[in-house]
């Protein structure tokens, strides 16, 4: 217990800690700008007039070294310990990735994994409507090919298999993140799962929300037969849950442990019903894992993946930082400095409403993405 509380004394806010993370927060917003005005029109639109399968790489390419910041920031910088357990799964893999939804922040750290294994520019991510709706990050979201939900089926089923369909090619990596909950957990969440669970005989969790499982059999369906396996993944945190403030500022967590079962696509069963039972009985398991990890500190067979490596954390950030220097010399100093003020997107793009802008620019984006 004093060991304990000496680590959560430490993890107080400083003016240090609160310095370092407004400057960082700062980093990470003005080079994703950067990075979406120039390298993300010529990724996801040019290149990909002539090849979805080099756009991908271009995307991978770009926006990989965008993304490395975080897990950098995370592991090197706010000495969060990232603990990886359960089984080492190979790389380069075509997958689909189910987790548990505990915070805000959950798919953040999936990236430790993806970076670990060549993948990060290739991830993913299933999520709600709104968010793609966010300035900068939400256009960043269409770049990346996120698939947007509104968590209504009749509504998002047309939506999900229109997307898929353009993931099949074995030759472009994939990792497909899918969060069954639909939602973070909260105690009010889950006294109405809870609630539902009794009422329709269904498992009765205590660490997580039922699953939706239709989702899920969609994605399974749809890309059986171009994925090597999924990746049932379990998050758990100590001392406390962290929000992306807390991320930034590196107040908590003070440790993650990221728990993998890797599961071929044959063990999987292929009706509906089957699969939505097979999902169930996951999360059952999935909910005694907490409960395990929330009395014994940590997830069984740990050590399964080693510290991050430095120096590739290193190299991404270096190439991230040459691009956006690169862009905004050629937007501000070059020689045609003058014109570039006029004809840039840089200081146009900023004065537009959001709405006119995803009407001219990522309507465009959205447009070329779904073909």
């Amino acid at each position: 217990m004093e060991v304990k509380d000496v680590e959560m004394r430490d993890r107080t806010q400083t003016p240090a800690r609160l310095f370092r993370g407004l400057l960082c927060l700062l980093v990470l917003l003005l080079t994703a700008f950067m990075m979406l005005v120039f390298y993300g029109f010529i990724s996801a639109i040019f290149v990909r007039v002539f090849s979805i399968h080099y756009s991908r790489k271009a995307t991978s390419f770009f926006f990989g070294s965008w993304l490395a910041v975080w897990p950098f920031l995370f592991e090197k910088i706010n000495k969060t310990k990232v603990i990886f357990s359960g089984e080492m799964v190979p790389a380069r893999e075509r997958v689909l990735i189910i987790a548990n939804h505990r915070t805000e922040v959950d798919w953040m750290y999936l990236w430790d994994l993806a970076i670990r294994k060549g993948q990060l520019g290739y991830i993913k991510y299933i999520l709600k409507s709104s968010l793609m709706k966010l300035p900068v990050f939400g256009w960043g979201f269409h770049i990346l090919e996120f698939i947007s939900v509104e968590r209504k089926w009749e509504v998002d089923e047309s939506t999900m298999r229109q997307m898929l369909s353009t993931f099949k090619d074995y030759h472009d990596p994939l990792w497909l993140a899918l969060f069954p909950e639909g939602t973070d957990f909260t105690e009010q969440k889950c006294i109405r799962s809870q609630k539902y669970a009794a009422e329709n005989g269904l498992p009765i969790l205590k660490n997580l929300l039922l699953p939706k499982t239709k989702g899920f059999h969609t994605c399974v369906q749809d890309l059986r037969k171009c994925l090597d396996a999924v990746y049932d993944v379990t998050i758990g945190y100590k001392h406390r849950c962290p929000s992306l403030l807390d991320n930034v500022f590196g107040l908590e967590p003070s440790e993650v442990h990221i728990h993998i079962q890797r599961i071929p696509l044959d063990n999987i069963p292929t009706t509906e019903n089957e699969v939505a039972n097979w999902l169930m009985d996951t999360f059952s398991n999935k909910d005694q894992l907490l409960d395990k990890f929330h009395s014994q500190g940590h997830f069984p067979h740990e050590g399964t993946e080693g510290d991050l490596s430095t120096m590739k954390c290193l190299v991404s950030i270096t190439t991230l930082l040459v691009l956006t220097s690169l862009s905004t010399y050629f937007t501000f100093f070059s020689p045609s400095g003058s014109k570039s003020m006029y004809y840039s997107p840089v200081p146009i793009w900023p004065s537009l409403p959001v709405s006119t802008f995803d009407q001219c620019q990522f309507s465009a984006v959205k447009n070329c993405l779904e073909t």
